[in-house]
């Protein structure tokens, strides 16, 4: 199991930007269609915007529809946790950095095979470091 990093508030502030700030820090949304990485081809790896952990390869990226950029499956299991989100009237599963606790977004059971699942994760919560497809999953 990692150990969790823990950043301050004041080097959060400092490093984010607001809409960044308020998305991974208070668990905000993006607005559908408007995240910079929504349509980002490029091979890769999708970071962590708060603490550089990797969490998604370009591989396991999908056309969802949904407005947010969707991957099938995490680059490592254990980047991610997964909890239960009742809040604004719903029950959804949501999606946090295992390494810092940054809210990404929510993940749905209605994603493409092999897996199912659909992670819908905010522009927002993640940086994109060019390079190899890897896939933590083999």
């Amino acid at each position: 199991m990692a150990i969790k990093k823990d950043i301050s508030n004041k080097v959060l502030r400092e490093r984010l930007t607001p809409e960044q700030y308020h998305i991974t820090q208070e668990a905000g949304t993006e607005p559908p269609f408007t995240g910079a990485l929504l349509n980002h081809k490029a091979d890769g790896i999708f970071v962590c915007v708060c603490c550089g952990s990797e969490l998604f390869s370009s591989g396991h990226k999908f056309d969802s529809g949904s407005g947010w950029p969707s991957f099938w499956l995490p680059l490592a299991g254990e980047n991610v946790e997964v909890r239960r989100d009742s809040g604004y009237g719903m029950v959804r599963d949501e999606v946090l950095c295992a390494q810092c606790g940054a809210h990404l977004g929510h993940v749905f059971t209605d994603g493409p095979q092999p897996s199912g699942l659909r992670y819908c994760i905010n522009s927002a919560s993640l940086d994109f470091e060019q390079g190899d497809i890897k896939d933590g999953n083999k």
